[in-house]
């Protein structure tokens, strides 16, 4: 009869668990994070310093913080390219400071605007989809456009594109982000709910603003946070 009673006691515990699981948006059966599985994730915060050679100011380094908790596939899939050293040596290809000034991006092996980064073991591109989380909620929303400024306002956003918002560019496709990321130069909250920004400019702004089209990303190095990236 004991028995019994701790047989159902335990049972009762297990369905409890498995419930605040689910509640959590932590439910290994979520849809979403099982398609994804096979990529790092940022659980939490982390640092890195990226140096950058520029023709009009030389060389200089930008301190960037990546927002794990908001974006956790997003800074994983970039935590761990700079891990690999990926970024190292790689130029920005895109500069758009006219009529007004627009982002910086670099993060092409190709140089040209089509390339991203290719996974050693399956010999494919890796790509992500895109994660764009609002406060309110308590996981991220993927593969998602969200029309900010109509049925949602700015301020529900986590990670909202103001000046120095370190993003991920893509095609057209909402899971087509790789390697390839940007930095706003400008508040830019046209581009809000579209692109998923994972982070901000720490220190260093000042040096963004010089970037030109083929100046260089002499490195990007890990500060703090290493031990928070889980890779698959």
């Amino acid at each position: 009869m004991q028995r019994r009673w701790l047989l159902s006691l335990l049972t009762l515990i297990l369905v409890i668990l498995s419930g605040c699981s689910r509640a959590s948006g932590q439910s290994s059966t979520d849809p979403v994070l099982a398609a994804y599985s096979n990529r790092p994730r940022l659980l939490g915060k982390a640092t890195v310093v990226m140096t950058v050679t520029t023709a009009r100011a030389g060389t200089g380094t930008v301190t960037l913080e990546l927002e794990g908790n908001s974006a956790p596939l997003t800074a994983g899939n970039f935590l761990d390219l700079v891990q690999r050293g990926f970024y190292d040596g790689l130029t920005f290809h895109r500069v758009v400071k006219d009529p007004q000034p627009f982002v910086v991006q670099g993060g092409d092996p190709l140089g040209n605007g089509t390339g991203g980064f290719i996974d050693p073991v399956s010999l494919r591109p890796r790509q992500i989809p895109l994660e764009i989380a609002l406060k309110q909620e308590k996981t991220p929303r993927y593969n998602t456009l969200l029309n900010v400024g109509e049925n949602l306002s700015p301020n529900q956003l986590a990670l909202p594109h103001r000046r120095g918002a370190l993003a991920m560019a893509r095609s057209q496709a909402p899971d087509s982000a790789s390697s390839q990321f940007y930095i706003a130069l400008a508040d830019l909250p046209a581009l809000d709910g579209r692109y998923a920004v994972f982070g901000y400019v720490k220190e260093g702004m000042n040096l963004v603003d010089q970037i030109a089209i083929g100046d260089r990303i002499e490195s990007i190095k890990i500060v703090s946070g290493a031990d928070k990236l889980v890779s698959p």
